[in-house]
């Protein structure tokens, strides 16, 4: 088989040449380095390399060129080769057409010029581009078949469970001819939806998401029965203990019940995470991080609900809603927060038929045109409005508080200004919730005038406080009032070691009541709710579980 092709796209010739030859020096042996002077060109040699059957890892492509700019030449380049990935190749007063390029043309990277020394600047970005492609490369997707009704909360369930863990679906409504002969074929009928197919032509219907998970090829039942660390939960603390753990030698498992990357993971754009000037979704980090943790040894389980912790002499068990166990030396909960659901008439039976936790971007394609409403003033809120934006003809951002600067990035606030078809409403809360098979109208409560109105809405999406995922704890460790676990100086009564601590020291910094049983991220009282601060936390807890073990 021929090699897979690396393209440049420049037409200045000494930057063409140094570019292709920077790029042979490091990936000849792997690849075939083309060079096109234009556009054009590259799209004609794009169009019998497509003929020829061959394939492209790789495209980089210059900004400023005469005729067909790199953006414009990208666009048309994804539609012969959808799985490339795309570089930009900038001056630095070029950097805003950067990062335009991208949020909307799905960019992978820019690179400025000059981009010396090569090994600092330029390998690092192409071989984050060519991992990313052999993880997916041109290989025909093998897709789920997901056959439910539009309105229905248990297949918006299993559509929502698939897209969290990059799992290709097709989503079929049992009104297509379609839908129906699949569900003809799987001997199930309008009231037994959802119907899950796999790409093998296994049926399942109404399926549990430990089902589905097994059925889509994810990871769900442990290796082994005892560990150096168990990681319950998979968002950014969690991931990050993962990397930590793993790297640095323990035998190391992540447990997550639903997806990976918790709330992060469902937010549209991350822009003021270290590292990533020009923004990242919270599905590109979860990815990233999750194939890390894997590349370094993790085991990662996926829905696998936890049920119970206890300490049974030296090792801490981790107990399963199917009555299985694992066990380790340590434990690290992460197990992060929960939105809070809305407390309005009618909300509860409309949970999934219009009105949806998190920023369910399953939805988007629905609310083109629609008038969509965002309830929170916290940055998920505000980056949802900003993604649902680019989709609904108009944004409404309810907002309980006088102002989004109590809790609102100054960034995403600037946004939001600048987007003509977004509004906020300070002050205002949802009364209640109506509609029969789906939402159909909203009532709104105004704090300032005591007046209430009621809206046309078909989708609002929740982000209001934070309630930790800690009730499965029970009385297995110490937590506050509002449920998230103390640790460290908080287990402390006036300096003395809260009772039944059994060794003669005080408890770690991210130490539970537990010794060897330690806490990271936002279920962590009195922790930062940022990204950052969780996978730093992640991170500090495996230095602390080294430091435990070796006390042992």
């Amino acid at each position: 088989m021929s090699l897979p092709i690396l393209l440049t796209v420049d037409d200045d010739p000494s930057v063409s040449r140094a570019v292709a030859r920077d790029l042979r020096r490091r990936y000849g042996r792997d690849y075939r380095v083309m060079r096109a002077a234009s556009g054009a060109d590259a799209l004609d040699a794009l169009r019998e390399i497509k003929l020829r059957g061959e394939t492209v890892a790789a495209i980089l492509a210059d900004y400023r060129m005469p005729q067909m700019n790199g953006i414009e030449f990208l666009e048309q380049a994804m539609d012969l080769f959808p799985h490339a990935r795309r570089a930009l190749l900038t001056a630095y007063a070029d950097t805003e057409a950067a990062i335009q390029a991208i949020n909307v043309v799905d960019v992978d990277h820019y690179l400025l010029k000059p981009w010396d020394p090569p090994e600092e600047k330029l390998y690092p970005v192409v071989d984050a581009l060519v991992e990313t492609w052999k993880a997916v490369g041109d290989r025909p997707v093998e897709e789920v078949k997901v056959v439910g009704h539009r309105w229905s909360e248990p297949a918006y369930r299993v559509r929502d469970f698939l897209a969290r863990n990059a799992v290709p679906y097709r989503w079929y409504s049992v009104d297509e001819p379609e839908g129906r002969r699949l569900l003809d074929a799987a001997g199930a009928g309008p009231d037994d939806i959802p119907v899950v197919v796999t790409p093998d032509g296994e049926s399942l219907v109404k399926p549990s998401t430990a089902e589905i998970a097994a059925a889509a090829g994810l990871s769900t039942d442990p290796a082994g029965d005892f560990y150096d660390l168990v990681v319950v939960g998979g968002g950014p603390a969690g991931l990050g203990a993962a990397v930590y753990g793993a790297s640095e030698g323990l035998r190391t498992v992540l447990v997550e019940k639903q997806a990976t990357g918790g709330q992060a993971g469902q937010s549209s754009r991350i822009e003021n995470y270290l590292g990533f000037p020009d923004g990242v979704s919270g599905a590109q980090l979860t990815d990233r991080a999750r194939r890390q943790a894997r590349k370094f040894g993790a085991e990662v389980l996926t829905a696998r609900k936890v049920k119970a912790l206890e300490a049974r002499g030296s090792a801490r068990v981790v107990r399963f809603e199917d009555g299985t166990e694992i066990s380790a030396h340590s434990v690290i909960l992460a197990t992060g927060v929960m939105y809070r659901a809305l407390d309005a008439e009618g909300c509860q039976s409309l949970t999934g038929r219009g009105i949806f936790y998190g920023s369910a971007s399953t939805e988007a394609q629905a609310c083109e045109g629609e008038h969509v409403y965002i309830v929170g003033g916290a940055n998920s809120a505000g980056q949802a409005a900003v993604f649902f934006s680019r989709h609904a003809r108009k944004v409404t951002l309810l907002v309980r508080g006088k102002d989004l600067a109590q809790s609102m990035s100054h960034y995403l606030i600037e946004q939001i200004d600048a987007i003509g078809n977004i509004e906020v409403r300070v002050r205002t809360t949802v009364a209640a919730a109506h509609g029969g098979d789906r939402l159909e109208r909203l009532t709104l409560a105004d704090a300032d005038s005591g007046t209430t109105e009621d809206v046309p809405c078909g989708h609002v999406f929740v982000f209001i406080g934070a309630a930790p995922h800690t009730d499965w704890l029970g009385d297995a460790v110490a937590r506050d009032g509002h449920g998230f676990v103390c640790t460290g100086p908080d287990l402390l009564d006036e300096g003395r070691r809260p009772a039944g601590w059994p060794l003669d020291r005080d408890p770690y910094y991210l130490e539970s009541s537990i010794p060897g049983v330690f806490v990271a991220g936002d279920v962590r009282a009195q922790s930062v709710k940022r990204v950052a601060s969780a996978v730093g936390e992640g991170a500090m807890a495996v230095t602390l579980v080294h430091r435990y073990l070796e006390e042992r």
